[in-house]
């Protein structure tokens, strides 16, 4: 009897232990941008539409996103996108599968954010606020 009754005490006094808090990866990206950046909304909905975007392949789209004019960095070699028209004709030489595949497998939570703007994958996007209005845009892709 008396091993019962410790053992129920046992019980008890775990149930009362704290329990580990649980990491919360959004919450932590969200707090991330707010520090950086002063409003982590903005910057998720931006990565949502720009990812349905090239998923999409709506050039016009992701074309809009875009803060010109930029160097993407293709093949190793540099190129100077001037302006939306030039971006919808290279379009395929500057959203490659690589890019691609890193803007498909990467999610909000697992982005990379620093004082220079928000990465995707391992460089292949980064965007950030742009301009007197801190308008987000993508300001280089590179393959």
């Amino acid at each position: 009897m008396r091993k019962i009754c410790l053992g129920i005490a046992v019980a008890a006094l775990i149930g009362l232990a704290p329990l580990p808090v649980l990491a919360n990866p959004v919450a932590e990206m969200n707090n991330q941008l707010d520090t950086l950046f002063g409003d982590h909304a903005r910057y998720h909905a931006f990565f949502d539409t720009m990812k349905k975007s090239v998923a999409a392949g709506d050039k016009a789209a992701v074309a809009a996103m875009i803060e010109y004019p930029f160097q993407a960095r293709i093949g190793g070699k540099s190129l100077k996108i001037r302006d939306t028209a030039h971006f919808i004709a290279d379009y395929d030489q500057v959203i490659t599968a690589k890019v691609k595949h890193a803007l498909q497998a990467q999610t909000y939570e697992t982005l990379f954010a620093n004082w220079q703007g928000v990465m995707v994958g391992a460089g292949e996007i980064w965007f950030s606020g742009v301009g007197e209005a801190d308008v987000i845009k993508i300001t280089a892709i590179n393959d």
